[in-house]
């Protein structure tokens, strides 16, 4: 049962048993729809970002004793493949989802937008900061999160106001050349030149290589602008070579790396886009922890889970402005979004006619040996 809460959620029957004639006067069902990796390797993430849009929609659904719209989360598996996720996009599209919400996969978001702006469909909340999505002729994807152009500006400028000038930079390899030149435009423009530039491969040669690089160039501190996996294997390696210096991560590396230096009581400092999940005495937390407890599974509350809740959150008060003004649709969506301005206690994301970031909240945490986000 706990599984197929998580799979297909706010579900309303079609009728009462003994009285069919109630079944006219049920809720309105609001359908979203989402592609992500609910297989492979990056599972727990995707995992985690749908628990939390499941908790917001599960709880909103309940709301005023259930008398008012249920709202009803599709996901369809991408196992982490860009080919598949455009392939479910356009399942969905041509399906009965009034928005798009929570996509895992930047890569497959980005391919998708050219179908999703010819549909009229809103995109809501890509769990992802990818510049790619974020240009001025993308119109019709909504972002509950800062992009990586605010990360970066932020990581190179508290590296530079404590001084640490003598930077190296890793990357993936696969890192589009928008997110790529967010972080070198950054560096620029604090005039930082890095030291190392790398990019890796997913390959244990590459991350041997990149730490050998950044040992030897007497660093300061690194800049990591990867998934967990890379980062945490080079962190290793640098520190068997007694490296020194301070690590810094963005929000790519998301939970899973705060997840793996905890296991290795290895201390960090990581970009979040989202309140951490310790500040319960923030609305928008302590709501998210209560509302995900009531979905009675196993999935924690996280920087993920918080951001899919985030996403969620805002999708049911569009979805409620628009039903002030007219039926729900696709239509009535994109005009509830591009006009609101929600507080969840916290965290606050407002659009505006032209401006699709609903936020910029960045901020730089030091993740201890045990896991805690301090400083």
């Amino acid at each position: 049962m706990k599984r197929r809460n998580l799979l297909l959620s706010g579900l309303a029957s079609s009728a009462v048993a003994g009285f069919p004639g109630l079944a006219l006067a049920q809720a309105t069902v609001i359908k979203f729809g989402q592609s992500a990796a609910m297989s492979g390797p990056n599972v727990e993430q995707s995992r985690d970002v749908r628990a939390g849009i499941v908790a917001a929609f599960e709880a909103a659904s309940k709301a005023d004793g259930g008398r008012g719209p249920r709202f009803e989360l599709i996901t369809l598996d991408d196992a982490g493949s860009p080919e598949r996720c455009v392939q479910n996009v356009s399942t969905l599209l041509a399906s009965n989802v009034t928005a798009l919400i929570g996509l895992t996969s930047a890569t497959g978001a980005e391919a998708s937008m050219s179908a999703i702006d010819v549909s009229q469909m809103p995109l809501l909340g890509t769990a992802s900061g990818t510049m790619g999505l974020r240009g001025d002729k993308v119109v019709s994807a909504y972002h509950v999160r800062a992009g990586y152009d605010l990360e970066f500006k932020r990581m190179v400028a508290y590296a530079k106001e404590r001084a640490l000038l003598r930077v190296g930079l890793v990357y993936a390899q696969d890192t589009s050349a928008l997110n790529l030149a967010a972080m070198t435009g950054a560096l620029s423009n604090a005039g930082i030149a890095p030291r190392e530039a790398i990019a890796v491969e997913q390959t244990p040669a590459s991350f041997q290589s990149a730490a050998g690089r950044l040992l030897a160039a007497n660093l300061d501190c690194v800049l990591f602008v990867a998934g967990a996996a890379p980062v945490t294997a080079i962190i290793d390696l640098m520190m068997v070579g007694k490296y020194r210096g301070l690590y810094y991560a963005s929000s790519m590396s998301g939970q899973d790396l705060i997840d793996k230096l905890a296991a290795k009581q290895q201390s960090a400092i990581l970009s979040v886009v989202v309140p951490r999940p310790s500040a319960l005495g923030l609305a928008v937390v302590s709501r998210c922890q209560q509302d995900l407890a009531a979905l009675g599974t196993d999935v924690k509350l996280s920087v993920n889970t918080l951001e899919g809740y985030i996403s969620g959150r805002i999708a049911v008060e569009a979805a409620r402005s628009a039903l002030k003004v007219s039926a729900i649709s696709k239509r009535s969506m994109k005009d509830a979004l591009s006009t609101l301005r929600a507080d969840l206690g916290g965290y606050t994301v407002q659009f505006s006619p032209g401006s699709t970031q609903g936020s910029k909240y960045v901020d730089l945490v030091a993740i201890d040996r045990y896991g805690r986000m301090v400083g």
